[in-house]
């Protein structure tokens, strides 16, 4: 058995215009911006919606849109996604990339909240 639950929001977005989309998204959502400590491509909209992150992503690629979903077994989960439809696109080892049924990245990332969060919050699967 594993948990899991939707971690967050990221808004993926060139590198040239991720000072405006900052800038836009933490208004668009009432919240306000913070650089996440240690990840320099990564700026949170903080309480923007309560219970999920919502970051905006400096890439080198378009405009897009991901999820992350959390885990404490990203091998398990990652297995249950595949088996429901999505595809690998890298594997990072730690964490991994998968592309759903329609075309949309998600991540399996290790869980990221505060484990009491977590517990409470997570779907268990068999």
């Amino acid at each position: 058995m594993h948990r899991s639950r939707l971690y967050g929001i990221f808004i993926d977005t060139p590198a040239g215009e991720a000072d405006a989309a900052i800038t836009f998204w933490a208004a668009a959502l009432g919240g306000s911006s913070r650089q996440v400590p240690g990840e320099p491509a990564f700026t949170q909209i903080t309480g923007a919606v309560p219970g999920l992150a919502v970051d905006v992503q400096s890439i080198g690629d378009q405009a897009r849109y991901h999820v992350d979903i959390e885990t404490d077994d990203v091998e398990a989960e990652a297995a249950r996604l595949l088996r429901l439809g999505a595809v690998l696109v890298t594997d990072h080892g730690g964490h991994k990339i998968l592309r759903a049924p329609g075309g949309h990245l998600l991540c399996v990332v290790p869980v990221q909240s505060a484990e009491h969060f977590f517990a409470i919050e997570a779907e268990v699967w068999p």
